[in-house]
């Protein structure tokens, strides 16, 4: 008589799912009330009908418009992995994809925040969207498209998307004489929409796909297809974005003067990058980790339970700044950075089950949906508009050389264990929190607006 050994399928509990959103729309919903109980307290402008109706009018296309591009770039990323692998490309194609990709993000990426500096935000939005449609288009229309071609373009839209949207609603802000409040809104509903959109996608492809995988492979295709242009669209018809005229020369002066002459600058850039490379080796390992030694897990179910998380703390950003609070955004920065750290070292120490992983899994985006605005929010405070975009994009640099060293050594040749590839991302943002606590030093004066120095 045989015995049957029967397997189950980890999946995330119905009441983490109904946690999550109802705290979300509690977060959301009951702010400004707080707010109201507080004279001294202005409410946000995200509650506040007091600005300009022109204004209003540009933040709801743009964030419509973000929703979009975030919706194509998460389509690859629940998408791409399944599509390669049902073409028949091996491992070692799609780890060679994912190092030629990374190449050209370090490589001509790293450049094209200053190109969106000199020719102007819009003119490079369009770009992001056109990569999206060409890549959409070029599997449609080629059998077995070359996936070295899909990658460069998906990893040069990538490049684009991290700093491009965020350069061109902020020179905007600026433009309509818009306040703090407004902007920092405007932040971490960036984000709040960036994780929906992206839950959005892996509920649209699966959709698409249905249960006839080979009838419906390209059907994402088709949405990629749809979305590029709807986004083409409403870029060039519902958005106005200002004109660049500073030559490269002017460009090149103003740069080195008040980029890499401030050291303050340079710790923003530091911290924008060790957090950069740990979200990349987090997605990049979390399912490895999760079915460690056989384990089954459900991971299409973990992933949104990981965007809600992310979601959950870009709300709680608004709470922390708000009046007249103890806490600096630096301080937030410091304390939200060590916490990713001490997450990621335990993760890389030992193994875990699987609820304690996703609980930390959760706790890690949670803190990745708080920094992400404000890091933004400092930039603003730091960083000129003119100058935003390089500083950006050349921030990533370093995050994008120490990726594409441990995708070649650690994944293809793999002569560094995925542990010690998180210990050293929980290193770097343990640095990044030392930075932000020598950038609280440095910015004790009152902030200054660079435009009147």
């Amino acid at each position: 008589m045989g015995v049957v050994i029967e397997s189950s399928v980890w999946e995330p509990n119905l009441a983490l799912y109904i946690f999550i959103f109802i705290s979300c729309l509690l977060s959301i919903f009951l702010f400004p009330y707080a707010s109201n109980n507080n004279s001294s307290i202005k409410t946000p402008a995200l509650f506040d009908h007091g600005f300009s109706s022109s204004f209003f009018r540009f933040q709801r296309n743009f964030l419509f418009v973000y929703s979009l591009a975030s919706a194509m770039e998460g389509l690859w990323a629940v998408f791409g992995e399944f599509e390669l692998a049902h073409y028949g490309v091996s491992r070692e194609q799609m780890i060679l994809s994912l190092c030629v990709g990374c190449a050209a993000a370090l490589f001509v990426g790293t450049f094209l925040g200053v190109l969106s500096d000199l020719i102007g935000q819009k003119k490079v939005c369009l770009i992001f969207c056109i990569l999206h449609l060409f890549v959409g288009i070029w599997k449609r229309i080629i059998a077995h498209p070359s996936v070295l071609v899909a990658s460069i373009c998906l990893s040069l839209a990538s490049s684009i998307f991290s700093f491009s949207f965020e350069t061109w609603v902020v020179v905007q802000h600026e433009k309509q004489g818009q306040r703090q409040d407004s902007m920092s809104d405007t932040f971490w509903l960036m984000t709040f929409f960036e994780s929906a959109s992206y839950i959005g996608s892996q509920v649209l492809a699966n959709w698409l796909i249905g249960d006839n995988m080979e009838k419906n492979i390209a059907s994402p295709s088709n949405a990629a297809i749809l979305l590029g242009m709807i986004s083409i669209t409403s870029v060039t018809v519902g958005l106005k974005g200002p004109s660049q005229t500073a030559s490269f020369k002017e460009y090149r002066v103003s740069f080195y003067s008040y980029i890499l002459g401030d050291k303050r600058i340079c710790l923003l850039a530091w911290a924008q990058a060790c957090l950069h490379f740990s979200i990349t080796v987090f997605w990049l390992l979390w399912a490895p980790t999760l079915v460690a030694d056989g384990r089954e897990v459900h991971l299409g179910l973990v992933y949104p339970c990981l965007l809600g998380a992310r979601m959950l703390g870009s709300t709680v950003f608004p709470w922390l700044i708000s009046g007249p609070s103890p806490l600096r955004t630096e301080d937030c920065l410091l304390y939200s950075f060590i916490v990713l750290g001490l997450v990621l070292s335990i993760i890389a120490y030992d193994y875990q089950e699987i609820e304690v992983l996703v609980a930390l899994f959760c706790l890690f985006h949670g803190c990745v949906g708080l920094i992400l605005p404000s890091l933004a929010r400092l930039r603003t405070m730091y960083v000129p508009n003119e100058l935003r975009g390089g500083m950006m994009s050349l921030s990533l640099a370093p995050a994008n050389a120490a990726i594409l060293l441990f995708m070649t050594q650690g994944v293809y040749y793999r002569n560094i264990g995925n542990a010690a590839i998180m210990a050293f991302a929980a290193m770097c943002l343990l640095t990044a929190a030392g930075g932000m606590h020598v950038l609280k030093r440095l910015g004790k004066q009152p902030y200054q607006n660079w435009h009147k120095l």
